[in-house]
């Protein structure tokens, strides 16, 4: 019989519930329980294949094609799991379902109501997951900010499901923020309690309180937030700003959290074998070493659009004992003259040309893999990256003038990167992409090859276009080669057989990054850094 853990939010959104998620699973996992996790997503979208990264960070990819909440890449990294699409549940997924019984007939005449129809679709989604997993605990945090309208009927379902499953099986963990005032230096618990206060109201009493600060809190502070939030001191933990987020789990394990979660799931406490992370975050802190990468895209406004791929740079620099420092280039900004690309590149060590979509900023992606090229730096281009490294290369090194993808001009004479055949029937476009976890060929010989020391791989894919096949021969015979290749013959990796590292991919390799287990692609960029 699973038991659950129902993380909610307080204040404000944007707290880290993820990482206090992430962090508690790897606790519970480090003492020899089996735990997956849950996000649940209150908007109306069904996924979040059709958003833009500024609206919600970036759409993470999992092994099945699921396009979910960032938030499953944290669970991802921290508990080195694969999860699938079923562990992020939306509003637009409960509804879609529940509106498709209702025209079945399923529910035999009912009027069909918030309460049970659309709770108790809710809680068989989030046994589902339990069921399949056979977790020994169902981690199920709660997007949003309680009192948000779209949330009340998942903090409903899981209020019955505290009923349901007994106090033994269910636990509340209420995440809150304590803000520190820049007049006075002193820390309010005011929001906090008017935070609880709607908590209540809703029915839910917090179990444990996680208060979220930028530094470490007085036992004053953490008395008022046990007095308001109806809990014993014990039963307050404080999780402030550290670097790496990777240092939560330990911060909160030297505050007893593990031994609480423990006594109040009535599970028997085993010491958490922590070692191996700890060793990891270690490694990261101790780099003296450091390489510059630039971030080279079109949402770099908020950092979150590439989060994998940040993660990803980082645990390839511990592996390696260097720490990257990131310089991010806004590419519209390159385009419209607002940066100098020849300091930029002259001040980088390499650089990462990033995923995206669209037309905006891809004259100033080029312009810049352009000089990155002639000036020999190390490049790792990834999805949409990689396919303007090769419209770069067929307009200056093959002379092919106007050389460009079908996306960005349809009516292109050399159209090098075009729409995949399978796509040009597509009309619905949510969950319509090449998704997924996906065999590619890996050629011998090649830098590839030596990265990944296998003839086929599985790395996730989201995108529509691809290299154009027909111009292959002309890209080869300059030396920039195809080294891998999908079973149906569209180029997936390509190099540039003559540079110390340039090299571009058509997967996302940073999906499957883990801090013990870095990406191979990203570990041989960092290593030609240094």
């Amino acid at each position: 019989m699973a038991k659950y853990v129902f993380v909610t939010g307080g204040v404000l959104s944007g707290l880290g519930k993820g990482i206090i998620t992430a962090s508690i699973g790897l606790l519970l996992k480090s003492m020899g329980y089996s735990v997956t996790a849950i996000k649940i997503d209150p908007y109306v979208n069904v996924d979040a294949g059709t958003m833009n990264p500024y609206m919600h960070g970036e759409v993470f990819v999992t092994d099945d094609g699921g396009e979910t909440d960032l938030d499953l890449g944290h669970y991802e990294r921290f508990l080195d799991v694969n999860l699938s699409r079923d562990h992020n549940i939306t509003t637009g997924k409960v509804y879609m379902e529940v509106i498709t019984r209702e025209r079945r007939g399923d529910y035999l005449g009912q009027t069909v109501q918030i309460i049970p129809h659309v709770t108790d679709e809710i809680k068989q989604k989030i046994r589902d997951v339990a069921r399949k997993t056979s977790a020994d605990v169902v981690l199920v945090e709660v997007g949003g900010t309680v009192g948000d309208i779209e949330g009340l009927p998942f903090l409903e379902a899981a209020r019955q499901m505290r009923l349901e499953e007994g106090s033994a099986n269910a636990l509340f963990v209420h995440v809150v923020l304590v803000p520190k005032l820049s007049t006075t230096g002193e820390f309010k618990t005011k929001p906090a309690q008017h935070s609880f206060q709607e908590l209540r109201r809703i029915g839910i009493q917090p179990d444990v309180i996680v208060a979220r600060s930028e530094s470490p809190l007085a036992p004053s502070v953490v008395g008022k937030l046990a007095l308001f939030g109806n809990v014993g001191m014990d039963e307050v933990v404080n999780s402030y700003d550290v670097d790496p987020v990777y240092d939560v789990p330990i911060v909160l394990r030297e505050q007893g959290l593990d031994r609480i979660l423990a006594r109040k799931l009535f599970l028997e406490y085993r010491t958490p074998d922590l070692g191996k992370w700890i060793e990891f975050v270690e490694k990261y802190g101790s780099a003296s070493k450091t390489v510059n990468v630039a971030m080279v895209g079109k949402y770099t406004a908020l950092h979150d659009s590439y989060l994998s791929i940040v993660e990803a740079l980082k645990h390839a620099g511990a592996h390696l004992g260097v720490r990257p420092r990131l310089v991010w280039v806004e590419s519209t900004d390159v385009e419209r003259g607002r940066v100098d690309v020849e300091s930029v590149v002259g001040s980088v060590d390499g650089a990462v040309v990033l995923p995206g979509f669209g037309s905006r900023g891809v004259e100033g992606k080029i312009a810049v893999i352009r000089a990155l090229r002639e000036a020999e730096k190390p490049v790792l281009g990834i999805c949409y990256g990689l396919q303007l490294m090769v419209v770069e290369f067929a307009r200056n090194v093959l002379g092919l003038e106007k050389a460009n993808t079908t996306e960005v001009d349809p009516s292109t004479p050399h159209p090098v990167v075009d729409l995949l055949e399978i796509q040009k029937s597509v009309v619905v476009k949510g969950g319509s992409m090449r998704l997924g976890a996906l065999p590619i060929k890996i050629a011998a010989g090649t830098l590839a090859y030596r990265i990944y020391g296998a003839d086929l791989v599985y790395e996730r894919h989201r995108h529509r276009y691809h290299i154009n096949p027909h111009y292959l021969d002309k890209f080869e015979s300059s030396g920039y080669v195809v080294s891998g290749e999908s079973p149906e013959g569209y180029p997936e990796i390509m190099e540039l057989s003559n540079h110390r590292f340039y090299f571009g991919t058509q997967a996302h390799p940073e999906f499957k990054s883990r801090p013990l287990r870095p990406s191979p692609v990203f570990v041989e960029f960092v290593k030609s850094l240094i």
